[in-house]
């Protein structure tokens, strides 16, 4: 009995911890990012006013990936059998569905939250607990959803763009909706939820290397092309890939694109979100809804 207090109480230290974490994040970058601005004017996208702050948070999540994170992901693909990485990329997206469940419901997407039942429930039982996606082979295609598109469907706006430490980019409304899924997340509930987590960053972080190296090859200006590329894939989550819905922040301003290209910015290698296979890195591919 003592035994299974002990873990309640830890997951619930855990959970406190992981929360705390988000939210004084979320708290030091508005607070900053309003410093900022009071001493400089609005940047001239108004969909990232803070873009000073941005930059700088941008290149500290650069240097971090460049000197940690990919020399630890590619040590990770070099001793892991891809065979190997895939289950473990299943397993996660599988663990994520429980989040996409609850989403589905609180967006009132009934149907699609039986699809998404099924699909855990198949994979769970003969995907060996998710390691095999017994559920694609059987139609049932992965959807995303998290707490962020629900508050984009309850209607409230995405807010300004902004580059967090260590997590990379986000929006105000975003850093609200990360809160809510670590809350609802159930490795936040659990004795090794940490480990489980460390594990899930290397491997996304791994699969993710192709995109990374094609922002910092292509890309005139990594930061403009990642802040374009998450908001419009934000918006297309947001909106189920229906139309060129508008921001409700002024419409991303195209031709801050080509006026920022012309400065010749010289950035690090970006830490870029790819939800698609965890929440690390974006994605520049649309999702499946």
């Amino acid at each position: 009995m003592n035994m299974v207090l002990q873990k309640n109480s830890s997951a619930k230290i855990q959970l406190i911890i992981v929360i705390g974490i988000i939210f004084a994040l979320s708290m030091a970058i508005s607070g900053c990012a309003i410093t900022k601005t009071s001493e400089q004017p609005n940047s001239e996208n108004k969909a990232d006013p803070y873009e000073n702050f941005n930059r700088k948070m941008f290149a500290f999540n650069s240097s971090v990936d460049e000197h940690f994170a990919k020399p630890i992901s590619d040590s990770y693909k070099s001793v892991t059998p891809q065979v190997v990485q895939t289950g473990i990329a299943n397993f996660f997206n599988n663990l994520k569905n429980i989040n996409v469940i609850i989403n589905d419901i609180l967006q009132a997407k009934f149907s699609q939250s039986m699809h998404d039942t099924g699909r855990i429930a198949l994979n769970t039982t003969l995907g060996i607990g998710g390691l095999i996606d017994v559920a694609q082979h059987a139609g049932l295609e992965q959807n995303e959803e998290d707490f962020d598109q629900t508050l984009a469907v309850w209607g409230v706006p995405p807010g300004s763009y902004l580059v967090l430490p260590f997590l990379g980019p986000s929006t105000t409304r975003g850093i609200h909706g990360s809160i809510f899924d670590a809350a609802t997340s159930p490795t936040t509930y659990t004795m090794i939820g940490i480990p489980i987590n460390m594990v899930s960053v290397i491997n996304t972080r791994s699969n993710a290397d192709g995109s990374l190296k094609f922002i910092n090859e292509a890309a005139l200006d990594p930061y403009v092309f990642t802040r374009e590329s998450f908001m419009q894939w934000r918006n297309n989550l947001a909106t189920d890939g229906k139309a060129e819905a508008s921001y409700n922040i002024d419409d991303l301003d195209i031709e801050s694109l080509d006026n920022e290209k012309n400065n010749d910015i010289k950035e690090e290698p970006p830490i870029v979100k790819q939800q698609k296979d965890a929440n690390y890195v974006i994605s520049l591919e649309p999702a499946t809804k």
